[in-house]
């Protein structure tokens, strides 16, 4: 690899900011071609302003992805456990690029069973590598493997969810996400070792899809890019060792996202109706019933999750 060509002649820091820089390069350079075999947005008809995407490239994600992969295999030391998440991510990527491509929208159960199975092996993967102790206020409680995996099934769930239905106003999934991931890079680097150097890369290409996707936006990553990005903070979030401090580090991931499941999960199954004068996503609610324009939403909903992510680090350090 790379990296290994590197390590005899430039300092392990210096080698993680060429990474970085390169991510970013090649996915702003990959963006700007023309992929002819990505999908047009044709809006969505319950969204506030959804008329507007209408048109617009959708699916990047397909990119994204693969500039991240390339650029954390050539300039991170890389296992063989990892090898195995990049599979998963790339496989979670895949399942939402085909829901992009597809004329009529996967089905929920659908969409959820291969959530399950990726979710599933994701987990028995880590299980097998990984202790199952997680720190809770700065006491380590050793998890019942079993109880562990079924809780790291869930957060993965959500995490995917949550990030997926975020992804509704030009640049508010990638913005939170690069907070919520710095945040764990910032806090637990040294318990995530060479994760941490996973987690700037990811924020490297976050940064470059930016430049394309901030209000008005000319592309859109497409549940192939917000899935895969859910997942992959979710598994940062088990990397870290504190993985309960999702809930203060990806805060407004979760209001945002979060309270729709709930909502719709509620009124399904169990045929419970909750928040009736509320939309869901929060995002929607916020645009549509107190008036604020998409920069409002993404600039305040960014500035909650800095101070959600302050008061995390408080408690936790």
């Amino acid at each position: 690899m790379l990296v290994d060509l590197l390590n005899s002649v430039v300092e392990p820091y210096q080698i993680v900011m060429i990474g970085i820089l390169f991510g970013c390069i090649l996915t702003l350079a990959m963006l700007k071609c023309e992929f002819k075999f990505l999908p047009q947005d044709q809006g969505r008809a319950f969204a506030v302003n959804g008329e507007l995407s209408k048109g617009k490239i959708r699916g990047v994600g397909i990119i994204m992805v693969a500039c991240f992969i390339v650029a954390s295999i050539l300039f991170v030391p890389v296992t063989k456990e990892y090898v195995i998440y990049i599979i998963l991510l790339f496989a979670m990527m895949l399942s939402g690029y085909l829901d992009d491509m597809s004329k009529i929208p996967w089905s929920d159960y659908k969409k959820g069973l291969i959530d399950f199975v990726i979710s599933l092996v994701t987990v028995v993967v880590f299980i097998k590598n990984n202790s199952t102790d997680i720190t809770v206020f700065g006491n380590t409680v050793t998890i019942n493997p079993v109880l562990y995996g079924f809780l790291a099934i869930v957060l993965i769930w959500v995490s995917i969810n949550v990030t997926n239905c975020s992804d509704g106003v030009d640049g508010l999934c990638s913005s939170l996400s690069i907070v919520t991931l710095f945040s764990f890079a910032f806090i637990f680097s040294n318990q995530l070792g060479a994760y941490k150097n996973y987690v700037f890369i990811m924020i490297g290409v976050l940064l470059a899809y930016l430049y394309f996707n901030t209000s008005p936006s000319t592309m859109l990553m497409g549940d192939a890019g917000s899935r895969a990005i859910g997942f992959f903070i979710a598994l940062v979030a088990m990397k870290s060792g504190h993985p309960i401090s999702f809930v203060g580090l990806a805060l407004l991931l979760i209001i945002d996202g979060g309270l729709g499941l709930v909502k719709v999960f509620l009124l399904r199954f169990l045929k419970i109706s909750i928040l009736k004068n509320t939309r869901t996503p929060i995002h929607d609610h916020m645009r549509k019933n107190k008036g604020w324009s998409d920069t409002q939403v993404v600039y305040r909903f960014l500035a909650f999750q800095i101070v959600a992510s302050a008061v995390c680090y408080i408690f936790i350090v």
